[in-house]
């Protein structure tokens, strides 16, 4: 049986009624095309089944339309933290709508920033999504050494912030909601599970924290302050370390959802109910927050529109339609449910 051919740029040409160089304009997205023209050549390319050599484009356009999607953090948390979920499905849709694709690396240890450094500065992509960046990681100093554009999710610490785009939540916004909550519920003695203070999200929403208090005329007590990572884990030891710092605690805000699913779980294990001993408030409004028991309150993040925006201002600054820094602030509100 003889082998169908593979359909060629020629034949597409020959098909539409135009030369190579016309499937070639309208195949790399060029607007010196007319659009009765257009529709020919696509037509033909839908007729013959015809798929672009990606790696020839690439010769001509000088790009790869891929982006790397980098989260520093390991693949366990990848995958077991809700938020990441919204991130990737956002830079999903956002991506193919604009005729990208993406690969997704994680990397927290020296050596893994190393090895992604070399392969993303390495013209394997055309850009760079950064999430979950930490004080002392040096992907961005590697990107900016070899000319690699790229976008944060989440506000860099330390860097000005003019200099650079991001997406971001309004962590202040929502740490200041959730504790606004909780003293206008007759609460006084209010504790937080607060995130790492490495990252502005960790600080953020301690300082909201912070500033409800202080604006309700309520002290600031380090004793009702300890530290997790956002993991369910550091949860649990946060958790447990509060109680014995501060018994008479009548209400905690966790800047996550599963510090605050672990929050709950310990107090249980001690006696206590939620709310009517303790309430708690979580930190991403996600399905862990919904199927707590009792459902717990939790502050809501686009995280879906985030990735989406985050991956919108990239292709932009890929294509030349963006020049300048472009800083965003996504808007958050409070969910309320049983917990408080």
């Amino acid at each position: 049986m003889e082998r169908r051919r593979r359909p060629t740029l020629e034949m597409v040409a020959a098909l539409a009624g135009v030369g190579r160089g016309t499937v070639s304009r309208v195949i790399n997205g060029s607007d010196q095309v007319s659009p009765a023209t257009r529709e020919a050549v696509k037509r033909a390319i839908k007729e013959l089944g015809y798929v672009p050599n990606r790696a020839a484009r690439t010769l001509v356009t000088r790009r790869t339309d891929t982006v790397a999607l980098v989260v520093s953090e390991d693949n366990q948390r990848l995958f077991a933290e809700p938020f990441y979920a919204g991130i990737v499905l956002g830079v999903g849709v956002a991506l193919s709508e604009r005729g990208f694709q993406f690969v997704l690396a994680t990397g927290r240890s020296g050596a893994e920033h190393e090895r992604l450094g070399g392969y993303l500065a390495g013209q394997h992509v055309d850009g760079v999504l950064l999430l979950s960046l930490h004080r002392d990681d040096p992907l961005p100093q590697m990107l900016d050494e070899a000319g690699v554009p790229y976008v944060y999710g989440g506000r860099p610490l330390e860097v000005p912030e003019e200099q650079v785009s991001y997406v971001d939540m309004d962590n202040l916004g929502g740490g200041r909601q959730a504790t606004q909550r909780l003293i206008e519920t007759g609460h006084r003695r209010i504790a937080t599970i607060a995130g790492p203070q490495d990252m502005v999200a960790g600080v953020e929403r301690l300082q909201g924290y912070r500033e409800a208090l202080l604006d309700a005329g309520l002290e600031y007590d380090e004793d009702l302050v300890s530290y997790g990572d956002f993991t369910y884990d550091s949860g649990t030891a946060a958790m447990r370390e509060l109680l014995e710092r501060a018994p008479d605690l009548d209400a905690v805000f966790a800047a996550s959802d599963l510090m605050g699913l672990a929050a709950l779980r310990v107090l249980r294990a001690a006696g206590r109910s939620a709310p009517e001993d303790v309430a708690v408030i979580g930190y991403d409004d996600s399905t862990v927050a919904e199927h707590a028991e009792p459902p717990m309150s939790s502050v809501n993040q686009p995280t879906e529109l985030m990735g989406r925006e985050m991956a919108r201002l990239l292709v932009d600054r890929i294509t030349g339609e963006t020049t300048e820094p472009v800083q965003l602030i996504l808007e958050t509100h409070l969910m309320i449910r049983e917990s408080g």
